[in-house]
């Protein structure tokens, strides 16, 4: 048995063993409801675990705009912003320009506890010679220190923290290296690669961009691939725009609206959408990582479907589950009445 389906094991083991005291305490107070711990739908995380959400531009999808709107409108809460680059993206600073900008429309427009984004510089991660995941060096990143502590200050044994990546997964990876037990206290799950039969692979869109981070993330920590998605032309139509509300959020999304990238795999808001949105996943499968990478590797390891595994790779999702949640808290006046 790998280290990471002994990790699998024992966080199993440990939930059967919270819900067993919670019925304990049930049993004594009869006011406590021993499966409020249990997860809501199909993943080992939901709407109740905040979330870190890591990106690098926004100008391409609505991942940003559905994690600020799901945090006022019933989803998870927004922890911190950890914008860094990619290939596509390599300005720093418009790309952290690009989130404050965001940031800004969403707190005019009344939406509550959304933090400032946060930049982090951290270069690829070099595979050892010896291939030894724990012989790597670490970058020590802005975005690596803020997982690890927010995930000591946050995150409960039965409700982690969320790491949500639209991105490169280096920062997750580097958080590991810098202090191995934020493992037990964070659940990664990443808009990432493509469904392959059986199981997915590691590669675009986000898993070329660094593949040994890819190799530690799922080597070392509860994760959750999404590789189904949606239309996200179909978010925001052209012809819904005269619906968005009249503040600067509205403003934001019909400025931004052209510019949205017509290809699926760029709907990075699918892991938002997953936590957030109940009926959004519609099925998952158990996988297996095929092991570390080797020198020069351009993609991530292969997932392969595996009943006993220790990851998750969701494999369908409803696109129009998310638009309709998406545009209820857009039209209903609640969303920015704080």
């Amino acid at each position: 048995m790998t280290r990471q389906e002994l990790k699998s094991v024992e966080w199993t083991r440990h939930a059967l063993g919270l819900a067993l005291a919670l019925m304990v305490v049930a049993g004594c107070t009869e006011t406590f409801s021993a499966g409020s711990s249990s997860p809501h739908g199909w993943l080992p995380v939901d709407e109740r675990s905040p979330i870190v959400l890591i990106n690098d531009s926004n100008y391409d999808n609505w991942h940003g705009e559905y994690a600020v709107l799901l945090a006022n409108g019933g989803g998870p809460s927004l922890a911190g912003i950890v914008v860094g680059t990619s290939p596509n993206a390599n300005d720093i600073n418009a790309n952290v320009a690009d989130w404050r900008a965001l940031v800004a429309a969403a707190r005019s427009s009344g939406l509550r506890n959304i933090p400032d984004p946060i930049a982090s510089i951290g270069n690829l991660l070099v595979r050892p010679a010896n291939g030894d995941i724990d012989a790597t060096v670490a970058n020590r990143s802005e975005g690596a220190n803020f997982i690890v502590n927010e995930s000591a200050r946050v995150s409960l044994p039965y409700r982690p923290l969320v790491v949500q990546t639209g991105g490169r997964l280096t920062d997750v990876a580097d958080a590991y290296l810098i202090d191995r037990t934020v493992v037990d206290r964070v659940v990664v799950v990443s808009s990432l690669g493509a469904l392959a039969a059986p199981g997915a692979t590691m590669g675009r869109p986000n898993g070329e961009m660094d593949p040994w981070a890819d190799t530690i993330v799922t080597s070392r920590f509860r994760y959750v691939q999404i590789s189904a998605y949606h239309d996200q032309l179909a978010d925001v139509p052209a012809a819904r725009l005269p619906e968005l509300p009249a503040n600067a959020f509205g403003k934001w999304i019909a400025a931004k609206q052209p510019d949205i990238w017509t290809i699926p795999q760029a709907a990075d808001q699918g892991g938002v959408a997953a936590l957030g949105i109940s009926n959004f996943v519609t099925a998952v499968e158990r996988v297996s990582a095929a092991g570390p990478v080797g020198a020069g590797a351009t993609v991530g390891p292969d997932l392969a479907t595996n009943p006993k595994g220790a990851l998750w790779l969701v494999t369908q999702v409803d696109g129009a589950a998310a638009a309709n949640r998406f545009w209820k808290l857009l039209l209903d006046p609640a969303t920015f009445a704080h």
